[in-house]
């Protein structure tokens, strides 16, 4: 949000409670929205330029996530927008020829439902006729710096030099708006790491 408002674009952001949105910006309006209800989607999108989702659920709610993406999809739909980003999570990347990182020993086994509750919600964008990008990020976000510095990469997870998957909040968040200004993977995924 703050790199959107940063470039001068006026946005709009959707939380379920507005009472925890203490964040004042001048180009900032906030509202209340339910991202399962098609209606409101569509309200609430209406005349924007990009739909940007990041919504998240906790374990024990994953289903959320796929009654999300029929939310989007037809809410944008039916607000004429059509370019859609979404972040999405990391655990479908691959770590080497046909093998995901979600299904490697080294992924985390609590995180498994969220992660195939994601490739299930990746599955209901990439099949929608909207201009969509679905965004994965490496294995970890870390707090930072933005530099404007990274590297980008398709359907594998990024790993430097000491295996590490990282990027900051502020470089990622740098990624999905230089995605929204200048758009590369129209109807495809990305990554980006260091």
């Amino acid at each position: 949000m703050k790199e959107a408002l940063d470039r001068g674009y006026q946005v709009t952001a959707v939380v379920r409670d507005q009472t925890r949105m203490t964040e004042q910006y001048e180009n900032l309006s906030v509202v209340e929205g339910n991202v399962m209800n098609v209606n409101e989607v569509a309200s609430i999108c209406e005349g924007h330029q990009a739909i940007i989702s990041a919504m998240g659920t906790t374990l024990g709610a994953e289903e959320e996530l796929a009654v999300v993406a029929h939310s989007i999809v037809e809410g944008a739909k039916r607000s004429g927008v059509s370019r859609l980003i979404i972040v999405g999570e990391a655990g479908s990347l691959e770590v080497a020829s046909g093998v995901k990182w979600m299904d490697t020993d080294e992924y985390p086994i609590e995180s498994k439902p969220l992660a195939n509750a994601h490739a299930k919600a990746y599955e209901i964008y990439s099949e929608s006729d909207l201009d969509w990008t679905y965004c994965s990020p490496p294995a970890q976000i870390i707090p930072g710096r933005r530099t404007g510095q990274f590297r980008i990469g398709t359907d594998k997870l990024i790993l430097d030099e000491s295996d590490r998957s990282t990027i900051s909040a502020e470089d990622y968040a740098a990624a999905i708006i230089d995605e929204v200004e200048d758009p590369y993977f129209l109807r495809a995924r990305f990554t980006v790491a260091y």
